[in-house]
């Protein structure tokens, strides 16, 4: 790692940046790299990282989910993965779903899927960068990265660590929407990731006896003004759905449909076209 000599605050160089930059696993090809973040916990997240992985596989893409989320990790259970991840000469191999879709995540490496993962952030941090260093991705169109809640230690690592082609930011429609997303889109600023959009989960959930739509957390109006100030477009609005949540407690979101998604996708399909 090379050192600057000079004041970076004063520069557009970004030297200090690219030093922290990991190198990929030499075996692996990444076309693009799509980061899936949350200004808090609890907005679901990482289901949405798994359907926008799913509905872009099922356009032929070749897709991976690196899970970030170390400390909370939920990805291979939403692919019914229990295999655990093996290891050869070339580096770490990731488990793959139904779809062929490429996964990493601690569980994959514990003995016990209901081990707490009690890290010091720069343990944690380490396991996170060899999910780039050291994992065999292989050929891949599209990486998406289920980071971990919030603007702490670890998403700051996946910032500065990996480069980042885009980012959409989960959110939900409460009133405070407003503040939290200015919060991930303004650190994402910060370290020069660009916003694709944003994601509204739980934004409505629709009586199954009459049909009406009812807005439980609010009407999103919060998060079309916080988008207007920013200038990210809202990408989807996803309805509370108990069938999606039934076949990621299944391990099976490679059956969800979710139409509601296809703005986000093609978001993320823009940038490989």
């Amino acid at each position: 790692m090379s050192e600057c000599t000079h004041n970076c605050s004063t520069c557009s160089s970004k030297c200090s940046e690219q030093d922290l930059r990991e190198q990929l696993n030499q075996y692996s090809q990444i076309k693009k790299v799509v980061a899936v973040s949350s200004g808090k916990g609890g907005v679901g997240k990482s289901s949405v990282t798994a359907m926008l992985a799913v509905m872009m596989a099922r356009r032929g893409y070749k897709v991976g989910i690196l899970d970030a989320d170390i400390t909370g990790p939920s990805i291979p259970k939403a692919f019914g993965i229990t295999r655990k991840a093996r290891g050869n000469e070339l580096g770490i191999i990731p488990e793959e779903g139904h779809m062929n879709i490429k996964v990493m995540s601690i569980n994959l490496l514990l003995e016990d899927d209901t081990q707490p993962v009690v890290w010091r952030g720069p343990v944690v941090a380490g396991a996170v960068k060899q999910f780039w260093t050291d994992v065999v991705w292989g050929e891949l169109d599209v990486l998406f990265i289920d980071m971990p809640p919030g603007t702490g230690d670890i998403p700051l690592t996946v910032y500065q660590s990996i480069a980042l082609d885009g980012n959409v930011i989960v959110t939900t429609p409460q009133s405070l929407v407003q503040m939290v997303v200015a919060k991930a889109q303004k650190m994402a600023g910060m370290l020069n990731v660009p916003i694709l959009g944003f994601v509204e989960n739980m934004s409505s959930v629709k009586c199954p006896d009459c049909g009406k739509i009812i807005p439980l957390f609010g009407d999103g109006k919060a998060l079309d003004k916080a988008a207007e100030e920013l200038g990210v477009p809202v990408l989807a609005r996803l309805p509370m759905d108990a069938q999606i949540a039934a076949l990621c407690d299944a391990g099976e979101i490679e059956r969800v449909v979710c139409d509601e998604l296809a703005g986000a996708v093609d978001a993320v399909e823009a940038l490989l076209k």
